[in-house]
């Protein structure tokens, strides 16, 4: 929008022109006749050679050398609007209607204006926690932020111990280490993910097993897991943990994952770093096995600026993972360790971010399923087009709403379409590209679903992650569904 500060009548002087141009991050003034029109622009560049050709601030704009505006009508699209500024080497250009009078800007800033992915969301309660915690002077790890942190953790969760660490991944490490997984022993861990839910595997030298998704909720598939269970059962070599990942935010089946892993005694631990808020029955989503993790990363449902935490209802796993977390100090007077450690542990300042974030989680989870009921409505009569699908008896956080297009019904494959997107300003990325297509993970053992039948890999093929943050606007979301639907309906031309 024009703001009046930067609108000046025919008779206005240098100093003016000066004012104004300080007056905010737009820096270009617009001269107007009485009645409004536009009789030029004036920018810095201007009033620079104003001065060097030796006019004074008494001087009128009038006087300055001469020059057309560069002018647009109102209802100029972006990328004319774009165009325009590039012709011309201009970082803003004025809109008008059809007497000439202006009505609005556009700059260059705000047309490359990226639309990202899950940016951070802060609320109002973030800042006074943290500003307690130079307060009191506990700015390490130790400080009641951490401890109301934890306490606040558990509440929500329904566990009873939380462990607030500097990520997820180091909380899954944790994991590992209180269970006493050691090289060698086979760890088994959902095929599509991210890598960071491999990584503790292979820090302790450890076997991963990679199990297939299915192709509902395309979360581990307790068809595969079943079979790698029996078949690892009849040769003596059951995995010492199971790792599940509830993807996206959606919970796995764990009815079905829990009952294979009590029946061949496996330890599971829930990889819920994006599914915090979620529920699964009457639990919490990270609430089942026997140790659970959760990610504060920038870009999950709510954001520590970089941290986790490892949650269980042992007491004993828990104070081993602390100590573990602290590097590993005996219990004596002077400082002594008698195992590798790490420090791990988060930090009060970080802790009282978490602690305003956790008090508005409700309201992200609910404004994040809002955004994908959106979607649903926008795109989702479009043939071919699909979305990820909830697991029975769950609630999910809609963390990222996950778009499939069908290769049979859509003539553009999902590379085609985030890159035209990128261009329109709206991230979008692919799905994780699964854990047996990762170099990394070359030769590793792979479950498939069923023995015809990769989910992962199909899945990873097909499927785009759209924006999906809570601060989202409606306007910005229908900028969005505009954007897929005048993308695929040129493919749909062709």
């Amino acid at each position: 929008m024009l703001l009046d500060q930067y609108l000046l009548g025919p008779h206005a002087k240098l100093h003016e022109a000066i004012s104004a141009l300080e007056q905010g991050p737009v820096k270009l003034c617009v001269i107007v006749d009485e009645q409004g029109k536009v009789i030029r622009t004036v920018t810095n560049g201007d009033v620079r050679r104003a001065l060097l050709q030796g006019l004074d601030l008494d001087s009128p704009v009038t006087d300055f050398p001469g020059q057309h505006p560069i002018l647009l009508p109102d209802d100029a699209s972006d990328a004319d609007a774009l165009a325009t500024l590039d012709e011309h080497s201009i970082d803003v250009v004025v809109l008008v209607d059809e007497n000439g009078r202006p009505t609005r800007f556009i700059d260059r800033l705000s047309l490359s204006k990226m639309l990202y992915l899950s940016p951070p969301h802060m609320g109002n309660g973030e800042a006074g926690y943290v500003q307690l915690a130079f307060e009191e002077n506990y700015v390490a790890p130790a400080g009641s932020n951490l401890t109301a942190f934890e306490s606040a953790l558990c509440a929500f969760s329904g566990r009873k111990h939380a462990l607030a660490v500097s990520s997820g991944t180091a909380g899954l490490h944790l994991a590992l280490r209180v269970l006493d997984i050691t090289a060698g022993d086979r760890v088994y861990v959902s095929d599509l993910t991210f890598v960071a839910s491999v990584q503790p595997i292979l820090y302790e030298q450890a076997t991963p097993v990679l199990i297939d998704a299915e192709p509902v909720t395309w979360n581990m598939s307790p068809q595969a897991l079943g079979r790698a269970l029996a078949r690892d059962a009849a040769a003596g070599t059951l995995p010492k943990a199971i790792i599940v990942v509830h993807l996206y935010g959606q919970s796995a089946d764990m009815d079905a994952i829990m009952a294979l892993a009590n029946q061949y005694e496996v330890p599971v631990v829930e990889d819920a770093a994006e599914s915090l808020g979620a529920t699964y029955g009457n639990l919490a989503s990270g609430a089942h096995g026997l140790l659970s993790v959760y990610s504060f990363n920038g870009n999950k449902i709510i954001t520590t600026s970089g941290g986790g935490a490892l949650m269980s209802d042992r007491a004993d796993l828990m104070a081993r993972a602390q100590k573990l977390s602290t590097q590993g100090r005996d219990d004596a007077e002077h400082y002594q360790h008698t195992e590798i450690a790490y420090n791990y542990r988060m930090s009060n300042v970080l802790a009282g971010i978490g602690r305003g974030q956790l008090e508005v989680l409700n309201e992200r989870v609910a404004a994040r399923r809002a955004i994908y009921d959106r979607y649903v409505e926008g795109l989702g009569d479009i043939p071919g087009l699909g979305f990820q699908a909830e697991c029975t008896n769950s609630q999910g956080n809609r963390w990222l709403t996950v778009i499939s297009l069908d290769p049979d019904q859509v003539p553009l494959h999902v590379y085609q379409l985030m890159r035209a997107l990128r261009n329109n300003g709206v991230e979008t990325r692919p799905a994780w590209k699964p854990m047996q297509m990762q170099p990394l993970l070359a030769g590793a053992e792979f479950e498939p679903h069923s023995l015809d039948e990769s989910v992962g890999t199909s899945v990873f093929l097909r499927t785009l992650c759209l924006p999906s943050g809570s601060a989202m606007s409606v306007k910005e979301q229908d900028g969005v569904i505009a954007s897929i639907r005048s993308v695929l309906s040129e493919g749909f031309a062709s």
